[in-house]
């Protein structure tokens, strides 16, 4: 930037925009909301540089500022349901979403891939399906720990790995009391061979995606209030299920359906509709939903602000 630019107000703007370019960088948590007003304030400045000097390459950088400010602004909505200056409540904060709207998408493929591909219907098998697609989706082989299995399955863990290699859906190196007992400084490898390569694929995400799926899940399952109320592997299930069908202010569904298919929730929970309700209301008491009911063939209710973060956004 010339010393000498006018007019002042320009140069002043230049140099506070690099100032506060610098300070962002410096902060320890992304603020998008903040990083799209400082590219839209780029734009403008650059615009206005052009003009005053008649340089085509700084137009061209107000145009690639514009169009950062843009791909920013649309990070921010994936990520919070909102759009950049929408506070959805005023006084409330923002929530900053674990998955991104798409990544939701494919979570909910990957939930239910495994409600029409695992080989036992029981919610116990169901659990540890998914958990273990996650760590095989990409490449159909992964690590697991026996901490992380009985962390998923406190008390059927062995049981259910047991009946997974019975059924050839799951195939280990070694025995599975050696996988039971394995450490996280040596994990076991294991292998799902529908996931293979050469097998038809059923996701379409890469390798972060893969992994900020499989982080969310292990959140879920693993959330503190859940199980300290030693809720079981059903009601797991249908946390698993609510926190991947939200409106972005968190209600339960699509807002055109008034909530979740009762009959579709029941389907995947391994549960007849008219017990839906005892579950829902268990997670009323883990403060994981707000509220919940079940009348008129639909699950209606609300993740609480608690968890607002782990929704993934319909």
């Amino acid at each position: 930037m010339p010393h000498d630019l006018e007019p002042d107000v320009l140069r002043l703007e230049l140099i506070e925009l690099g100032d506060a370019f610098r300070a962002y960088q410096q902060r320890t948590e992304p603020g998008l909301a903040l990083l799209a007003e400082l590219h839209e304030r780029k734009a403008r400045a650059f615009r206005l540089w052009a003009d005053v000097s008649g340089d085509g390459s700084l137009r061209y950088e107000a145009h690639r500022a514009e169009k950062a400010a843009q791909t920013t602004r649309e990070m921010h909505t994936n990520r919070t349901g909102q759009p950049v200056g929408d506070t959805a409540g005023g006084d409330q904060p923002v929530v900053e979403r674990l998955l991104t709207r798409q990544q939701a998408v494919h979570a909910r493929a990957v939930l239910n891939y495994v409600a029409a591909h695992s080989p036992h219907p029981e919610a116990e098998v169901r659990l540890a399906v998914f958990m273990l697609t996650l760590r095989a989706a990409r490449t159909g082989t992964g690590n697991v720990t026996g901490q992380d299995l009985t962390g998923w399955l406190p008390d059927d863990a062995e049981q259910v790995v047991q009946r997974l290699v019975a059924a050839d859906w799951l195939r280990l190196p070694g025995t599975v009391a050696e996988m039971m007992a394995s450490r996280p400084e040596d994990p076991t490898a294991f292998t799902v061979p529908a996931l293979l390569p050469e097998q038809p694929r059923p996701f379409d995400f890469g390798k972060t995606t893969r992994s900020r799926i499989s982080g969310w899940a292990q959140k879920v399952v693993g959330d503190r209030k859940i199980r300290k109320k030693k809720l079981g592997t059903t009601t797991r299930l249908l946390g698993l299920y609510t926190a991947a069908h939200i409106c972005p202010d968190g209600r339960l569904g699509p807002v055109e359906d008034g909530g979740l298919h009762l009959d579709e929730v029941a389907a995947f929970c391994t549960l007849p509709p008219d017990a839906v309700a005892e579950h829902a209301g268990l997670l009323v008491t883990a403060d994981w939903l707000a509220e919940a009911d079940t009348a008129g063939e639909r699950l209606r209710g609300q993740l609480t602000r608690r968890v607002l973060p782990l929704g993934g956004m319909l």
